[in-house]
């Protein structure tokens, strides 16, 4: 009888430890993340007392183990019923998620459609955010976002390694501090605020976070301002911001009541515009600060630090320079007996300066400086260190002194501006041609000017489609193709 008692005990206090091994989260501190966002979004509600629980709808390809295959009847229905709830409200909150595959743990998108999210549910997604190592886009579309709740936004964004798309639309913000999503520091590449009531303080503070004379963004290459109430003043801005920024690619400013004034600030700034007095002293200093040393340490340098067309900025003439320092600088080694003579290493460092007062004292990277200097450097040690030419706006070698002004050649990395639906006339239209015309190589690929209050058959307009229709690589493949209201293009008669 005393062996059944201690054995039933035994078993007792066995099966407590079991229940103390798994036992789940008290609070949601404890929890920790799967990277299951279905699971964890579920589990975190719960612990964070919400009664209810938004629902997650996943949008998934089906797939085989020899890669994708076509989509079923039944995806194709829920596709088009999730791309429906994107235009309109929710009955009922959910989260709409896409996976990058089958791995419930790869999801790439989340969708929040027509509904107010609250404080709860922000604090939950970012705890889970950060753990999703797939998280590519975050949509959020009429979510009632607050200046708080956008703070909670803005800093979950930061937070996510490969998050590179936002999408924040028909979202108002007393504050308007949308600009904080595209600092210096932010990586994202595609930024969308349609239909926020964007107004001239709004715009004036994204203009800032485009560029200014001491700082600019190297990430953001498209952005997407359309329906919004910018006007002319907030037009003004953004060109402000367009004039030392060398990454945006695409810009919308579609339907915002913009007319000839802030119109023609943005045509100006693609073509030959005069420097600030405030941009021709920071000049002055780049380049002071360049014939001190025309070296800067290894970095890695963006896509937006070209001048021409920001495709590549790898520098073969530097590389080649590099490995010419190095082979010469291997032989004085080998040879000490002409020590009397310049060494070859020397003579390739006076090249590379005479280089570099050239491009305007233009910054390189240590490695070549030191190529010059270390005869003990390694070409293995070298290979490793990528060299990179990086032409600052201010320092772009197209700039040009004539008439007492400091000309600058404008912005060329600009591939696309949509200006459709605003108050354009024939008179911004004879600026947009004379900057179009000046740009030479580079510079836009597509205008957008529809639906704006000029005739379309004016001498000045259909310049302008003659010069476009020239650059856009697509129109050249298509035929009687105009843009809809949002100024996107469809198949129908000539414009």
């Amino acid at each position: 009888m005393k062996k059944r008692v201690e054995k039933s005990s035994k078993e007792k206090v066995d099966k407590v430890d079991s229940v103390t091994d798994e036992e789940p989260p008290k609070t949601a501190d404890d929890y920790q993340c799967s990277g299951n966002l279905e699971l964890d979004f579920t589990e975190l509600c719960k612990l964070m007392g919400l009664k209810q629980i938004p629902s997650v709808k996943i949008k998934q390809s089906t797939f085989t183990n020899r890669g994708v295959m076509a989509r079923t009847e039944e995806d194709s229905q829920f596709q088009t019923s999730l791309e429906s709830q994107m235009t309109t409200w929710s009955s009922k909150p959910c989260l709409q998620i896409e996976l990058e595959n089958e791995d419930h743990g790869s999801v790439k998108e989340v969708k929040i459609s027509g509904w107010k999210v609250d404080e709860v549910v922000l604090q939950v997604l970012s705890r889970i955010c950060p753990s999703l190592s797939n998280l590519q886009c975050l949509h959020m579309w009429r979510a009632g976002l607050t200046d708080s709740t956008f703070t909670s936004i803005r800093n979950t964004v930061s937070l996510c390694s490969n998050l590179r798309k936002v999408v924040l639309e028909g979202n108002r913000l007393p504050e308007q501090s949308y600009h904080l999503l595209i600092g210096e520091d932010s990586m994202l590449t595609d930024l969308s605020l349609r239909n926020n009531h964007i107004e001239e303080e709004g715009a004036h503070l994204i203009g800032l976070a485009l560029s200014t004379v001491h700082s600019a963004n190297k990430n953001l290459l498209s952005l997407n301002l359309a329906f919004n109430s910018i006007g002319d003043a907030g037009a003004i801005h953004i060109a402000q911001g367009l004039r030392l920024n060398r990454s945006l690619l695409c810009l919308s400013l579609s339907y915002n009541q913009i007319g000839d004034n802030g119109a023609a600030h943005l045509a100006e700034v693609l073509g030959h515009f005069a420097l600030t007095h405030e941009e021709i002293v920071e000049r002055r200093k780049l380049l002071i600060k360049g014939e001190e040393s025309t070296m800067v340490q290894p970095s890695l340098v963006s896509l937006a630090d070209s001048h021409d067309r920001p495709l590549s900025v790898r520098s073969s003439s530097s590389l080649d320079r590099l490995n010419k320092a190095t082979k010469n600088s291997t032989k004085k080694k080998d040879n000490p007996k002409k020590d009397e003579k310049p060494a070859p290493g020397q003579a390739a460092k006076k090249e590379e300066s005479k280089v570099a007062k050239k491009d305007n004292k233009v910054p390189r990277s240590q490695a070549g400086k030191s190529a010059g200097k270390d005869n003990n450097l390694l070409v293995s040690e070298q290979e490793r260190v990528e060299v990179v030419e990086t032409v600052i706006p201010l320092l772009d070698p197209g700039i040009v002194h004539t008439g007492g002004k400091v000309i600058h050649p404008g912005n060329k990395c600009l591939t696309s501006m949509n200006l459709s639906g605003n108050k354009l006339t024939e008179q911004s239209l004879k600026v947009f041609l004379s900057s179009l015309e000046g740009q030479g190589e580079g510079g836009l690929l597509r205008l957008s000017l529809n639906r704006n209050p000029f005739h379309s058959d004016c001498d000045t307009f259909l310049k302008i489609q003659e010069i476009m229709s020239l650059r856009d690589p697509l129109k050249k493949n298509r035929s009687g193709q105009v843009e809809d209201e949002h100024g996107e293009p469809k198949t129908t008669s000539d414009a």
